[in-house]
């Protein structure tokens, strides 16, 4: 099954959500993740954050939505539709759901109140991951609504 982490910048947490999947993800399980206008470059934080995690940070890169290398079964955007951005919307039979997190990248402040944002975006989204990866997805790769409500619920995991 693919799963497409999707923002519009693809530099922040499209970034942290990709690879912190394919890190904890089991076997037939693979993330990609793009932006609709995709910055061209992955924030240095996102890879400092992820490097000091344990996840490899070889291969990742900002790239756009029309580049992916598979088609995906389920589209998790990550905008925060709460700070006024508008998610794009992916076309295709796809499940769909949203995971919103605050841009890291808009962060302001000191060095330790930006990494602090950073560390935040990706404690969300790890913390959500492995909520997914605790459903019996077995079982629900087959019930596509039962999926779609549980990653719907999901979506309201804050750390």
């Amino acid at each position: 099954m693919n799963v497409l982490f999707l923002c519009t910048g693809n530099s922040c947490r499209s970034i942290l959500g990709e690879a912190t999947f394919n890190h904890l993800a089991p076997a037939g399980w693979h993330a990609m993740s793009a932006g609709s206008k995709p910055t061209g470059k992955v924030h240095p934080r996102s890879l400092a954050l992820l490097a000091s995690e344990g996840i490899s940070t070889e291969g990742y890169c900002s790239k756009s939505w029309e580049n992916l290398p598979a088609v995906p079964d389920i589209v998790i955007t990550v905008c925060a539709s709460a700070a006024g951005e508008t998610c794009p919307a992916y076309l295709g039979p796809v499940l769909r759901t949203h995971w919103g997190v605050e841009d890291p990248a808009h962060a302001t402040g000191t060095d330790d109140e930006i990494d602090a944002a950073f560390m935040k975006a990706y404690r969300i989204l790890r913390a959500r991951i492995e909520a997914f990866f605790a459903l019996d997805l077995d079982v629900l790769k087959h019930d596509k609504a039962a999926l779609k409500a549980e990653m719907d619920k999901i979506a309201n995991i804050i750390v």
